[in-house]
């Protein structure tokens, strides 16, 4: 089962999947996805981030996309599959966010245990969500957006009293995860990455070598990324013109940030405004 939905003016994608066939697989290899993995129907080991974990039937994990996932048994579970502009795009509350108590930071991802009133509740969740998926109009994003923000409100709800407050942390791959919480913090207002080295009490260049071991972007590219990000939501949903737009992700030239925005988009602010208008 693989079931999609994409929208071409947002770039987004969530995908419901059981992972039962081979371009379903082929997600755990994707970058910047998103994964939440329920082990339905019956307990499964998985690889992450070189470490083994056996989610037990009944148990949900929450990945973000730093970790590096391998699963070698996957029937019994069923996993939903998202990126950053599906939903993280738009604007949430911080606990139900991608940095919230679920895409919190740790190097161990969290995971939830549901007794026998959430399964069914679960249950509920993903068969609306599935019979969404089939059902293909102009509102079926938000309806989808809404359903994946009840499953994770509710997660929250579980998740929040069993895990520790996120510290400042020393292994390369929690060291990498804190700098993306603080880029999500400060984008609007640090642009460099020694603004984060100071923040993480690192030099810069400690910073590439742990992004450049765990395999992940530059430093640099995860502030122009998350910069991307918010100028493409601005744009495509307000009514704020390109100067406004500069403006609100940092920008005080709104000729810098044009010249920024095309050569990270391949089109000028403008022109890309009007493209996903139409669409």
């Amino acid at each position: 089962m693989k079931l999609v939905y994409k929208s071409l003016k947002e770039e987004s994608t969530l995908v419901l999947t059981n992972f039962n066939c081979a371009p379903s697989q082929e997600l755990l290899a994707s970058s910047g996805m998103y994964k939440i993995i329920w082990a339905r129907d019956a307990s499964r080991e998985l690889l992450i981030d070189g470490y083994k974990i056996t989610l037990q039937k009944g148990q949900v994990i929450f990945c973000t996309p730093l970790n590096i996932l391998e699963i070698k048994q996957r029937d019994g579970l069923v996993a939903l599959v998202f990126n950053r502009e599906f939903y993280c795009i738009r604007e949430h509350d911080d606990e139900v966010s991608c940095n919230g108590f679920l895409f919190y930071g740790s190097s161990e991802p969290p995971v939830i245990t549901l007794d026998e009133k959430e399964l069914k509740s679960f249950d509920a969740m993903f068969l609306m969500m599935r019979e969404e998926f089939e059902t293909r109009d102009h509102i079926q994003g938000e309806m989808l957006r809404v359903l994946l923000k009840r499953l994770l409100i509710k997660s929250s709800r579980l998740i929040k009293n069993t895990i520790p407050a996120p510290d400042i942390a020393t292994s390369q791959y929690d060291l990498v995860r804190q700098y993306h919480i603080l880029v999500e913090q400060h984008f609007r207002s640090k642009h460099k990455v020694a603004d984060y080295a100071g923040l993480l009490f690192k030099s810069p260049k400690t910073l590439s070598n742990h992004f450049k071991q765990v395999g992940e972007k530059t430093p640099l590219q995860v502030i122009n990324d998350r910069i991307i990000l918010e100028a493409k939501r601005l744009l495509i949903y307000s009514d704020k013109n390109v100067e406004e737009v500069a403006y609100g992700v940092g920008f005080n030239d709104a000729g810098h940030f044009s010249k920024f925005f095309k050569k990270h988009t391949t089109l000028p602010p403008g022109m890309f405004k009007k493209t996903k208008s139409s669409l």
